[in-house]
Order: C-alpha cells, then structure tokens, then sequence
C-alpha cells in the first residue's frame, strides 16, 4: 500500500512543483500602476498603443467583400434557380414566399433544401412563409421554444 502513496505523493509533487509562491503579486501589480501618469484618480495616457505597427504580416484579402444577406421574394418557380446561384456565392438568402400559391412555395422550398444540403449550408424556418438559407460558411443558430419560455421567465419576475 505504501507504493501506492508513494506514487500519488510524486504526482502531486510533479504537478505542484512549476508553481511559484506568489504572495506579493498585489505589490508587483501595485508598482506597475505607479508608473501610469494621472489627474483626478484617472489615467491620463496608457502605456501600450492600439495603432498598428509598421512590420505587421497581418494583410487584408483583396477579394473579401464582407457577408451579404440577400431577401428574395419569388414571384415563380423558375427564380430559384437564381437563389441557388446566391448560396453559390456564398450570400445567405432569406426567402419571403408571401405572394405564391401553397404548392409552388412548397416546391421552392423543396428546391432549395435539397440544394442548400448539396452545398453544406443550413436552412432554418423563421416565421410564417419566411426562410433563410446559409452557405457553408455562415452558421445558424437558434434558440428553442422551452428556453425562450424560461430565459422570460426569469427576466420578467415581478420584484
């Protein structure tokens, strides 16, 4: 039993042993403060700077023209295949079918399920007669209905 102890009592050892005594760190943090010029108990200047230095190997990417969110509003169904071209582009898509028929919004929608699934991106309904459909580069989330219910509930308790 004592090999036993022997090696938890190492491990420990191993684990704890990187660790300093830091029991002056409040004074370390103390004498850095004095070095900040202030007026009022408010710091004047800060001693680091937000401006981009000049050898930064960070460059922006010429093509990158930010996220685009298209609402289309199909008067047809031979408009979804310009949807479809959008996903493509990688431009999410929310899709108002508030002016077709029951049967031909069903078929869009049928339509661009199936093509979003194709591309890896994600479709979610949002409202009545209202979709949105992402490219793989763009992720959805939702929140659910029981969550909802208890996210209000806890917000609006009387006080």
């Amino acid at each position: 039993m004592a090999g036993v102890s022997d090696k938890i009592k190492s491990i420990v050892g191993f684990l704890t042993s990187g660790f300093e005594n830091r029991d002056d760190i409040f004074e370390d943090m103390a004498s850095e403060m004095d070095e900040y010029p202030v007026s009022d108990n408010l710091a004047l200047e800060p001693m680091y700077s937000s401006k981009p230095t000049q050898n930064s190997n960070v460059v922006s990417h010429p093509g990158f023209k930010g996220y685009e969110v298209v609402v289309s509003e199909p008067r047809s169904y031979e408009e979804s295949v310009s949807i479809v071209k959008q996903l493509k582009d990688k431009k999410t898509v929310i899709l108002n079918l508030h002016l077709l028929d029951k049967e031909q919004a069903m078929r869009i929608v049928d339509f661009l399920c199936g093509a979003t699934h194709a591309l890896n991106g994600n479709q979610q309904k949002i409202g009545d007669s209202v979709f949105i459909f992402t490219p793989s580069n763009v992720a959805l989330s939702s929140e659910s209905q029981k969550s909802k219910f208890i996210r209000d509930a806890l917000w609006n308790q009387p006080q």
